[in-house]
């Protein structure tokens, strides 16, 4: 008998069931009564903890379409992996504990950054890991795709299709405020999507003067509104030159809800035109997934089965070009896959004529 344990990590997105369905479907095919699975509850919290739930076939009908993850995730730092909490539990000791207690002959784990250097730590502790990349933030590297990322983008770029139509009545400025503290993957692919002026992303440091005078660029080409999709973390030049102490003081310092409001503010003093913020903030992260991530996470569900059956173990399913690959969970954990500031979809949108502040 087959046991394979399940989690999901991290923050939570579109496509977590659909992956979990697509291994434990692939499994239940090819060992039909020979097969164990469990899920284990709220990310690795639960593999701390003991806590977990078997998954029968049943489980996974009707999850193809949902949100969410019917497992449950939390956030479980990395750095503090290591460090003995407050009721005195070794997570490390505790996770590798329960593993075994468990009877499990594999842990397939979904995540993001945090989620892979915790898999790739395991995998070194010597238990069987097999990963899926899940982020909206399309960041991790090893894979040209995360599942979760398209289905945002698709939210990000309606929430500028719709802000385009008020900015247009009232002529007002307006800044959609997209997800992605570290990395502007999203930003810059619903802001080509949307159709926005105006794109800020943290790996191109923007000077604020150059925004405004887009801004006023337009409104002299008789066009009475504009459009700016900005990072969550997207950081002035001024600010990008600091040393990372001090960037991140003054980060923390800021007298504004987020960056995009002051940036707001100082597009509004500069020009008189009124100027709004909308940040649609976890509605990126919520909802179905949309075709093409069902899709690819069947896809990395099947693959990561595979894996499992044929005992590979230590690796992360991954998309390059049309083809499922795995790559080794030790070349791929802690590494950022940000935005190349010369890359073909950075300079198709300069090709446009959409300012990047720089």
């Amino acid at each position: 008998m087959k046991k394979i344990g399940i989690l999901t990590s991290g923050g939570d997105c579109q496509g977590l069931n659909a992956s979990i369905r697509g291994v434990a479907k692939t499994l239940f095919n090819y060992y039909g009564d020979d097969v164990s699975i469990v899920g284990i509850t709220d990310g690795y919290r639960g593999l701390i903890y003991g806590e977990y739930k078997e998954l029968k076939k049943e489980d996974l009908s009707g999850i193809l379409t949902m949100g969410g993850t019917i497992l449950g995730t939390s956030r479980q730092p990395f750095k503090l992996m290591r460090v003995v909490d407050e009721n005195s539990v070794d997570k490390v000791e505790a996770m590798k504990g329960n593993y075994r207690k468990l009877g499990l002959d594999c842990l397939v784990v979904l995540g993001g950054n945090g989620t892979q250097k915790t898999a790739n730590l395991l995998s070194q502790e010597g238990l069987n890991v097999v990963s899926l990349p899940k982020t909206i933030d399309n960041d991790l590297w090893g894979t040209d795709m995360t599942f979760g990322f398209q289905s945002a983008v698709d939210i990000a770029t309606n929430v500028i299709d719709c802000i385009h139509t008020t900015a247009t009545s009232h002529g007002r400025v307006f800044i959609v405020e997209v997800m992605g503290h570290k990395v502007g993957w999203l930003t810059l692919y619903a802001g080509i999507a949307g159709g926005a002026d105006v794109i800020l992303i943290p790996e191109i440091p923007y000077d604020i003067n150059s925004v405004i005078e887009t801004v006023k660029n337009r409104t002299k080409q008789g066009k009475n509104f504009s459009i700016l999709a900005v990072a969550e973390g997207a950081v002035s030049k001024e600010i990008a030159q600091l040393p990372k102490k001090k960037k991140k003081q003054a980060m923390a310092d800021l007298a504004y809800p987020s960056i995009s409001y002051k940036i707001a503010a100082e597009i509004q003093e500069a020009t008189g035109q009124e100027t709004r913020v909308t940040v649609p903030g976890h509605f990126q992260r919520g909802g179905s997934p949309d075709a093409f991530d069902r899709l690819i996470c069947t896809r990395f569900g099947v693959a990561a089965a595979q894996l499992i059956i044929n005992k590979d173990y230590g690796k992360m399913v991954a998309l390059k070009g049309d083809e499922i690959v795995a790559v080794p969970l030790s070349e791929i954990a802690g590494k950022l896959k940000q935005v190349p500031i010369d890359c073909s979809v950075v300079n198709a949108a300069k090709a446009l004529g959409i300012s990047f502040g720089d």
